[in-house]
């Protein structure tokens, strides 16, 4: 209902509404800037630009010929370094020491893997014995076992630490408890 009203009034003596904007008087144009207008082709001042373009400045001329650029690409120098360190780490792999059974997720099985780094399977299976054994799971030894730099190691058993499941008893013994299936 309400759209047919709005029809209406919108309609409503629209070709008196349209004459008297067409009959109304258009705004006069701005005037064009002198300096935008193009001079005639065939005119002595569009000569006398052509010449100007096209002689040699002498002056300009000698203070261009003893500007000297030497430039340097940072991408290409930074590549070039990555590919050197790559080149070099690529031969220093280590057999992995400890993976998940199967194929987990589809992945397909690391046999090895670059000196300097860990698995997700690795480095879990690493800070856990080093938390159910710290004095036999030092970082030095597994910074030595699984070929890592002693400060990241460190860095790594301090910051990151393996989840534990704690299983709190109920305070009463009449509480409601899951039973096992």
């Amino acid at each position: 209902m309400g759209a047919r009203v709005t029809r209406m009034f919108r309609n409503f003596n629209l070709e008196n509404r349209v004459h008297r904007e067409i009959s109304k008087e258009k705004p006069a144009v701005a005037p064009r800037h002198a300096g935008s207008v193009p001079p005639p082709a065939g005119s002595a001042e569009a000569a006398e630009i052509a010449d100007s373009m096209n002689q040699k400045n002498a002056p300009l001329l000698a203070l261009l010929r003893s500007v000297y650029v030497e430039s340097k690409d940072p991408a290409a120098a930074a590549a070039e370094a990555s590919k050197e360190a790559t080149a070099g780490t690529e031969a220093e792999r280590r057999p992995l020491r400890f993976s998940l059974p199967g194929d987990p997720y589809g992945l397909v099985e690391l046999t090895d893997v670059p000196k300097g780094k860990l698995t997700i399977a690795e480095a879990l299976k690493a800070l856990s014995s080093h938390q159910r054994q710290p004095e036999t799971w030092t970082p030095e030894k597994i910074s030595q076992d699984y070929s890592l730099d002693l400060k990241d190691t460190k860095a790594l058993l301090r910051f990151f630490i393996p989840f534990q499941v704690q299983i709190i008893p109920p305070k009463s013994t009449n509480a409601k408890q899951i039973k096992a299936s």
